[in-house]
């Protein structure tokens, strides 16, 4: 399973990053863990799919999105994620967010 993560700045370049990667990619979208929204307003979303292609074509589509509404403070893909790595954030990966 690849994972992905996107943080954005602000809730508009969160939506426009999850709507670019759902339309780039057969993914699923998770939003945030423990603390979803940081003091300073970062949002992150984690992106997962089998393979790890349309994991780097969502988070390239998300970031590109992204970048002129708020902007994106960082992305990051793992081609074969440990199914513990998510946990270790908060993140349930076994429930999407409704993006369909």
């Amino acid at each position: 399973m690849a994972l992905g993560i996107i943080e954005t700045k602000g809730y508009t370049a969160a939506l426009a990053a999850a709507d670019a990667m759902k339309k780039a990619a057969t993914v699923s979208i998770y939003i945030g863990g423990r603390a979803p929204i940081h003091t300073d307003g970062l949002i992150a979303l984690f992106i997962q799919a089998l393979d790890v292609g349309s994991v780097k074509a969502a988070v390239e589509a998300g970031a590109e999105a992204a970048k002129s509404l708020g902007g994106v403070a960082s992305i990051h893909v793992i081609a074969a994620a440990n199914p513990d790595a998510s946990k270790a954030l908060g993140v349930d990966m076994t429930v999407a967010a409704d993006w369909s």
